[in-house]
């Protein structure tokens, strides 16, 4: 019999986690568009209720087509198990109230997603959990300074959004791990076919699937995914809500009743998932599927048009300075060749001479170049994070993250690679125009 765990990335897109239908015989996934599954004995509703036998319940906390999506997510990631929500913020949020309550501490990089700053700084302090934010992620002593005696968790992204700073997994990884602690990566950025943080070190990973694994900006959705090693059931002090009776659902330990290995990711199904609701539709989860099925072609096309943009901004005389990792020149290059060695995606930055009157002339010139608040579509976007993305952020807050006044951030999408360029040469020559203006 074939070993499914051995094979290879593109095989595993399309495969993993679904056989033909046993009923139907179809080769394509169905859609179970249904809200609830009939038992075939009360024996078997208790098991299943009682985590003793797995099994589809309700579609609030899991159906068969979501259930192949968490599968295939796990086994590109390396994981042990997935849970696929409704968006990627979903998860982020998840991902935290999994292991914080109130009175925790978390600690996170500064270069983060504005939105999941904004979920951190004041959502979660109204929950009574408090994060440290660290400025500079590539110095471990930084994050070993924040650690406190409630501290719950670390949280970083592989490739920071919008300036593609490239994450040392392995050093924060270790400095999480000397301190009983995970590590929980958002590697929406990079997808798990340019960086899988698991094999790295970290312990948990995050998506916001509505970007690279969907691929085509239909459809919202986010996941978690346990990397399965780390072993909280040896700091029941510091994780109980893991490894000691939960009340909400009979008194069960998760990790005595499904081990370390995946106790994680069942709490988060049926506790936190079964009160917030945060349910993925059926339809919503085989769209996203369409996108993971072709996700390394599509990450190679992104990865290779966005480093010619790159290099041909880099020596773009209206330019004054482009943020990719995949430039010698960036401070993340060394680590990019070490985490991410076939690229570092589609996502890049730079700061246009002229500052942000002749950003905003740049961006309004656009053709082919949607202006949107997304990343990870087949088309080219674009956007100026400081007044949208990251306009809830002070202005001390944005240069924290990287966010400065006149930065444009591009996703590059999969369109002819002179096109694109021809686009952008359209918005420097509008930009040029609004710097001219200002000096006449």
């Amino acid at each position: 019999m074939t070993d499914k765990t051995a094979w290879g990335f593109e095989t595993k897109q399309i495969h993993a986690g679904q056989v033909p239908d046993p009923t139907t015989g179809a080769r394509a996934l169905p859609i179970h568009q249904t809200t609830a599954f009939v038992f075939e004995n009360t024996e078997q509703a208790a098991n299943r209720f009682a985590l003793a036998e797995f099994g589809p319940i309700y579609t609030r906390i899991t159906n068969p087509t979501q259930g192949v999506a968490e599968d295939r997510l796990a086994a590109l990631e390396g994981g042990t198990a997935a849970l696929l929500l409704s968006s990627g913020q979903a998860a982020s949020t998840f991902a935290v109230l999994n292991i914080a309550n109130s009175g925790d501490h978390i600690v996170s990089s500064a270069a983060i997603y504005g939105g999941t700053y904004n979920l951190f700084k004041y959502s979660l302090a109204k929950l009574g959990i408090e994060v440290t934010f660290v400025e500079d992620q590539d110095d471990p002593a930084a994050w070993q300074r924040a650690v406190r005696p409630n501290t719950k968790l670390f949280f970083a992204e592989s490739i920071a959004n919008p300036r593609t700073k490239i994450l040392d997994i392995r050093a924060v990884a270790d400095v999480a791990h000397e301190n009983n602690l995970p590590l929980i990566v958002d590697n929406t950025v990079a997808s798990p076919f340019l960086i899988r943080p698991l094999e790295h070190g970290a312990d948990i990973v995050l998506h916001s699937v509505t970007k690279f694994l969907g691929g085509h900006g239909t459809t919202l959705g986010g996941a978690i995914i346990d990397g399965g090693t780390f072993p909280w059931s040896q700091h029941v002090d510091k994780f109980p809500g893991l490894t000691e009776p939960d009340p909400s659902y009979n008194g069960v330990s998760y990790t005595g009743a499904v081990g370390d290995g995946i106790a994680y990711v069942i709490k988060a199904r049926v506790q936190l998932l079964r009160d917030l609701g945060s349910s993925i539709a059926p339809q919503s989860a085989w769209q996203l599927l369409q996108g993971v099925e072709t996700l390394s072609l599509r990450m190679e096309r992104h990865t290779q048009n966005a480093q010619s943009v790159a290099e041909w901004l880099d020596s773009h005389n209206d330019v004054a300075s482009v943020y990719y990792a995949g430039l010698p020149t960036d401070p993340s290059y060394a680590a990019a060749n070490a985490y991410a060695p076939k690229g570092v995606g589609a996502v890049l930055s730079f700061e246009l001479k002229g500052g942000v009157e002749a950003g905003k002339a740049f961006v309004n010139s656009l053709e082919l170049f949607s202006h949107v608040a997304n990343i990870g579509d087949v088309r080219s976007l674009v956007i100026h994070p400081a007044s949208t993305t990251h306009s809830q952020l002070t202005p001390e807050q944005q240069l924290t993250g990287g966010v400065t006044p006149g930065l444009v951030r591009l996703s590059v999408g999969l369109e002819h690679i002179e096109d694109i360029k021809a686009d952008l040469e359209v918005g420097f020559a509008a930009a040029r125009e609004v710097v001219a203006a200002a000096a006449a």
